[in-house]
């Protein structure tokens, strides 16, 4: 089955003729006709999985193409394509290419760190483990530390016969819970640090969110895993042979903190210094940072042996897919931000209210759970960078006076991206890897009653205190 560009483009093509008879200039206020493809892009992450997942598999490139093309030809034609290439630009050089380049180094980087050895999975040990790549999360990000952990933890389980709350709760904690102390944990993190939010304010604003959340998911664990360790016991028979535990890659994690070096160095260095592309600018230290970070790729690429790489079954179609289905998020969300920063005199003035009281003071509650519920199912990086700009769009102001709304943005990106198997990029590999090893892991609707069940109480719990 192969989808036709044209199903894709036509329909909204129709929708965005109207804005494209009106428009001169940029400033002016945008119709909501050009965050169609940005929607679309989110949808098409959300629903094409569900739905067509061989289609996706298959096209997901040539599907982001599309809704990237429907949005910069007409913006080409109505704005100029001078203003269109700005944009690209924008997207590319002062977000785009930060952000991938840091996954891929974080990506490469833990794949060249192999945890070999079989381990026996008692409720003590399983606790233990998810309490270190929880840790392991804010130091090599989500992806990394679940890539690094997930198959110790399934070979260490591989005699019991109730394993799937061992992997939900791995991705609530160590795919995303976990990823929320610094901007390397978790990509809404970063972006915010791209944006302006400083290394140290996130530390120190979100080490209190994840410590409880940590702390509740943890001690719940505990008693379910309990539970059923008391009610099953183990199978007879290990299917996986006692091994000492071996630590294979050690160089690696030389390369993982000075990676967390380059980060740190482009935000505490500001020489002052900044060529421009295209209208952009971009700032030595951020250019100095990124030329870091992909040295240190090509060398664990260079001196990582073969074997570990196989034995962590690495390969580049997990960050192959980011790159493109956030090169077309990069681009196609202009728009939407651009709106946002109308404030009431855009077309999202009705979001706005929801999220603000009549004087227009923020309602940090309502932030927390429109940016969660909408990381839920789209992506929570776009997110929060949405939540970001309609809250404020400026570091300073949000890191200060509004610290308790950026706060919970932060929080409902990062912690929400739990709920469903969507919500966070490591979520379906974790899900993936599990299925391989012979987990039968609940489908999308199962595995949100899993989230109702958990993570609903924890979120209106954390509500309760923090809001």
């Amino acid at each position: 089955m192969r989808l036709s560009s044209r199903y894709v483009l036509l329909p909204v093509l129709a929708g965005l003729l109207p804005a494209l008879a009106g428009a001169a200039s940029v400033s002016e206020s945008l119709s909501l006709a050009w965050v169609v493809p940005f929607a679309g892009i989110l949808l098409s992450i959300a629903l094409f999985p569900m739905f067509a997942e061989s289609v996706w598999h298959h096209h997901a490139g040539k599907v982001v193409a599309a809704w990237t093309a429907l949005f910069l030809v007409p913006y080409g034609i109505a704005f100029g394509f001078g203003e269109a290439a700005h944009v690209v630009a924008h997207a590319m050089f002062a977000e785009y290419f930060p952000f991938i380049i840091l996954l891929l180094t974080l990506y490469t980087v833990s794949g060249g760190v192999l945890l070999e050895g079989n381990l026996h999975g008692s409720p003590r040990l399983n606790t233990g483990l998810l309490a270190l790549g929880t840790l392991l999360a804010s130091v090599m990000g989500t992806t990394g530390a679940a890539m690094l952990l997930i198959r110790p933890l399934l070979r260490a389980n591989d005699n019991r016969r109730h394993r799937v709350h061992v992997v939900v709760f791995f991705i609530f904690l160590v795919a995303n819970v976990g990823g929320g102390l610094t901007p390397l944990g978790d990509p809404p993190l970063f972006l915010g640090f791209l944006n302006g939010v400083s290394f140290g304010w996130t530390f120190l604003h979100m080490i209190g969110p994840v410590a409880l959340a940590a702390a509740v998911l943890l001690l719940v664990f505990y008693a379910v895993d309990s539970y059923w360790y008391a009610r099953e016991g183990v199978e007879a028979r290990d299917p996986t042979p006692d091994a000492p535990l071996r630590l294979s890659g050690h160089f690696n994690l030389l390369l993982l903190a000075l990676a967390v070096g380059a980060v740190l160095l482009s935000g505490f260095w500001k020489p002052g210094i900044h060529v421009e592309v295209l209208g952009t600018p971009v700032e030595l230290q951020n250019a100095v940072r990124d030329l870091i970070l992909l040295g240190i790729t090509a060398v664990s690429l260079l001196c990582t042996p073969r074997a570990v790489r196989a034995g962590n079954q690495f390969n580049w179609g997990p960050i192959e897919e980011v790159a493109v289905l956030f090169a077309g998020i990069f681009i196609t969300i202009a728009p939407a931000i651009t709106i946002l920063r109308q404030g009431e005199a855009g077309h999202f003035a009705n979001i706005l209210r929801m999220v603000s009281h009549p004087d227009g003071t923020p309602v940090n509650a309502m932030y927390f759970w429109m940016t969660g519920l909408l990381s839920s199912f789209l992506d929570n990086a776009p997110t929060y960078l949405v939540f970001f700009n309609l809250a404020a769009g400026d570091a300073h102001t949000l890191m200060g006076p509004m610290a308790a709304t950026l706060q919970a943005i932060s929080m409902g990106a990062v912690f929400m991206g739990a709920n469903t198997y969507i919500g966070n990029a490591p979520n379906f590999m974790v899900k993936a890897i599990a299925e391989e090893r012979g987990v039968a892991m609940p489908g999308f609707f199962g595995y949100m009653l899993w989230s109702v069940a958990i993570l609903l109480p924890l979120f209106v719990l954390m509500t309760l205190v923090m809001f």
